[in-house]
C-alpha cells in the first residue's frame, strides 16, 4: 500500500490547486454545497409556499416546478445548465457556476417539499387562532407559522445538506475541481496507488456527512426536549 502518496497530495484533496491557483478539492466541494443549500432554502421556500397557496395559479407553478425537477436526474440537471446557457444566454458560463445553479434548483425542489410538509404537519388551530387576533392570512403565516414549521425543519434542511454534499461529486462531469476531480486528476499523474487515493477520498466524503449527521441528530434531540418542555 503505497499511502505516501496520498500523504504527499494530502493538501491537494483539501484545496485541490497549487499555490496559485483557484480553489479545490474538499474545500470547493463544501462551497458548493454551502452555497447551493443557501440559495435552495429561498427558492425551496418559496415553491413550498406556493404549494400551498389558494390561488390555482400560483399553486400549479409550483407543482409543475417540484414535479418536474424531482423527476429529473441532478446529473441531467447539470448537463441542461452546461449545455444550454451559451444557448440561452449567448455566452458560456464557468463551470463551477453552471453545477452550482444545477444544484440550488434540484435541490430547491426537495426543500419545496419539506416546507410544504412542516407546515402542514402544524395542527389547524394554529392558523385558526392566527386569524382569530386579526392578522391577515400572510401576516398569520409569517409570524406565527413558518416560525414553528422552520424550527421542526431544521433537521429535513441538514439531511438535505448532506445529500447534496456527497451530490457535489457529479460536478465532476463538467470539469469543477471539487474532491472527486481532485482525485482523478492525482491518480493520473501518480498512476501508483488508485487504492490509497479513492479510499482517502471515500473517508473525507465520510468525515463532512458524519459531522453534518451528527449535528442533525443533535438538533433533533434538543428539539424534542424544546418541545417537551413546551407541552
Amino acid at each position: 500500500m503505497q499511502w505516501d502518496v496520498v500523504w504527499n497530495n494530502f493538501d491537494y484533496f483539501l484545496w485541490g490547486a497549487f499555490p496559485d491557483g483557484p480553489i479545490g478539492g474538499l474545500a470547493a466541494s463544501i462551497i458548493l454545497a454551502l452555497l447551493g443549500i443557501f440559495g435552495a432554502f429561498w427558492i425551496g421556500l418559496a415553491a413550498g409556499l406556493m404549494r400551498l397557496s389558494r390561488n390555482r395559479v400560483v399553486k400549479s407553478i409550483s407543482v409543475v416546478y417540484i414535479e418536474v425537477i424531482r423527476g429529473v436526474p441532478l446529473l441531467m440537471l447539470i448537463f441542461w445548465f452546461y449545455f444550454l446557457a451559451p444557448v440561452v444566454l449567448g455566452k458560456s458560463l464557468p463551470e463551477f457556476h453552471c453545477a452550482l445553479i444545477a444544484f440550488i434548483v434540484f435541490t430547491g425542489a426537495y426543500i419545496g417539499e419539506i416546507v410544504k410538509a412542516g407546515v402542514i404537519a402544524l395542527p389547524r388551530g394554529q392558523m385558526e387562532a392566527a386569524r382569530g387576533t386579526g392578522l391577515s392570512h400572510v401576516q398569520a403565516m409569517r409570524y406565527v407559522i413558518l416560525p414553528q414549521a422552520l424550527r421542526n425543519m431544521i433537521p429535513s434542511f441538514v439531511n438535505q445538506f448532506v445529500s447534496l454534499t456527497k451530490d457535489t461529486s457529479l460536478a465532476y462531469i463538467i470539469g469543477v475541481n471539487e474532491l472527486t476531480r481532485t482525485a482523478t486528476q492525482v491518480n493520473n499523474r501518480t498512476l501508483s496507488a488508485p487504492t490509497e487515493i479513492f479510499i482517502t477520498i471515500a473517508i473525507l466524503y465520510f468525515v463532512v456527512c458524519y459531522v453534518l449527521t451528527w449535528a442533525s441528530r443533535r438538533m433533533e434531540a434538543h428539539m424534542a426536549k424544546y418541545q417537551a418542555r413546551d407541552r
